[in-house]
């Protein structure tokens, strides 16, 4: 079985500023690049799993979504980066159009997304980190059996005595478990 790092990703891996759905809106994180390089070289897979109630509430089609992750993941690859699988939810439980508007399996704080890349790529959830900068990020992890969670410090209240270890980005979380720094080109 493989371990894995799951990434939330408005938030982790790029700034939130709410609803992206375009190249010129998404922000990449300082460090970012860097720390999934860390990851790799760990032995990590890259999962990203991401909420995206945007599909929901009509602000952006799943298309929109699609072409946006294509863009992010070329980025990825030109820094040397192969994201391993990319799950969303694009449910919302009281707001939506259509069958968007559910209550799901996948949408965090439900585990569904981490358990279904569990199941597809062999992952072993016990020997598997998640990062997320909300609650539900922490909620499903701790769901879905995944003991390492860590929270990047940030807009939104995380409870400060529910043992999650906090870090003001992903960089400082993989300097703290591997001493990995910037990368020597």
């Amino acid at each position: 079985m493989k371990k894995a790092f799951f990434l939330d990703r408005d938030g982790v891996i790029n700034a939130d500023h709410g609803y992206v759905s375009q190249p010129e809106d998404f922000e990449f994180l300082p460090g970012v690049f860097e720390a999934c390089c860390a990851i790799k070289a760990a032995g990590y897979l890259l999962v990203i799993v991401t909420n995206q109630a945007g599909i929901a509430r009509g602000y952006y089609t799943e298309d929109d979504f699609h072409a946006l992750t294509s863009w992010m993941r070329d980025q990825f690859r030109r820094e040397g980066i192969d994201i391993d699988a990319i799950h969303y939810c694009p449910h919302h439980p009281t707001e939506g159009l259509a069958h968007y508007k559910q209550q799901c399996d996948c949408r965090k704080p439900a585990p569904g997304m981490l358990l279904e890349a569990a199941q597809r790529l062999n992952i072993d959830l016990a020997a598997s980190v998640m990062v997320g900068d909300k609650p539900s990020d922490m909620e499903a992890g701790r769901r879905a059996g995944v003991p390492q969670l860590y929270a990047i410090e940030g807009g939104y209240a995380l409870n400060k005595d529910d043992g999650v270890a906090r870090f003001p980005s992903l960089l400082a979380i993989t300097q703290h478990l591997f001493g990995a720094g910037p990368r020597q080109d």
